[in-house]
């Protein structure tokens, strides 16, 4: 019995200190925009989640992977990597286009967070936006390096310094946050290309191992592919990588009307 009694003793802190490890439930209201193209009589609308942060991971969209395991199996969103880097999960969290798994949760419980898929976009269904025109304007620059010059040793070589010039452009990873929260590209996107593609654009204008560079600035010259742009800036305030299509799109503008 003094054995038993001394057994119990032990166990009880233990069982003390796991209960005083246990967080506060902090409850938080998520606004999720809902379509459905199979119930085309229902408009979209916002449908509200509500979620322990205790119980979930750090970033909006552990919050929407969590919703749609435990909650709601319905919701349609994309995602992949987890790691910024495939752009997946690009919508408009709070008002500003973003990449959900990048976006930290705002743990004030008593703010709700709205998400919406990326604006002024077709919806192929709820977060989900129909990225058909954008891929097309990305494959009319010609994203990819176009010589005449015979590759030494089997390849293209560049100097450091040229390879530099580069940096701030290859690492796009095409989300479309720059592009779908730019005004012009609102109201002009089947002929405007936007601040993604146009920075891609630049990317290969830009580097030397390319001697396309002329004919590639040849299909920028209308009033519409790259002279919409009004340097309004919200591209590169909204990239999620912190680049700068605005001083991309610059730069063209700079070498066309410098160069013959």
């Amino acid at each position: 019995m003094q054995a038993i009694a001394r057994r119990s003793a032990t166990r009880a802190p233990a069982f003390s200190r796991s209960m005083a490890t246990q967080k506060p439930v902090l409850m938080k209201e998520f606004k999720i925009y809902r379509w459905n193209p199979d119930q085309p009589d229902e408009k979209p609308h916002l449908q509200s989640y509500k979620i322990d942060l205790n119980q979930t991971g750090p970033m909006i969209l552990d919050a929407l992977i969590k919703i749609k395991n435990e909650m709601d199996p319905t919701l349609t969103f994309r995602r992949s990597c987890r790691e910024g880097i495939c752009g997946s999960c690009a919508m408009n969290i709070d008002g500003q286009n973003t990449l959900a798994c990048l976006c930290r949760i705002d743990r004030d419980g008593g703010k709700d967070s709205k998400v919406y898929p990326l604006p002024h976009m077709y919806i192929v269904k709820d977060l989900v936006p129909d990225l058909t025109q954008f891929y097309k304007q990305y494959k009319s620059i010609q994203p990819w390096l176009q010589s005449n010059n015979p590759p030494a040793q089997g390849e293209h070589l560049q100097s450091v310094e040229d390879r530099k010039k580069l940096d701030g452009l290859y690492e796009c990873i095409l989300c479309a946050c720059c592009s779908t929260s730019c005004p012009s590209y609102w109201w002009n996107q089947d002929e405007y290309l936007g601040p993604a593609a146009l920075m891609q654009a630049y990317r290969w204008i830009a580097d030397s191992r390319d001697t396309n560079g002329h004919e590639r600035k040849e299909r920028l010259q209308n009033d519409m592919s790259m002279y919409r742009c009004h340097t309004i800036f919200n591209c590169s305030r909204t990239c999620p990588k912190g680049l700068n299509p605005a001083a991309a799109i610059a730069k063209i503008k700079l070498e066309m009307a410098t160069t013959a």
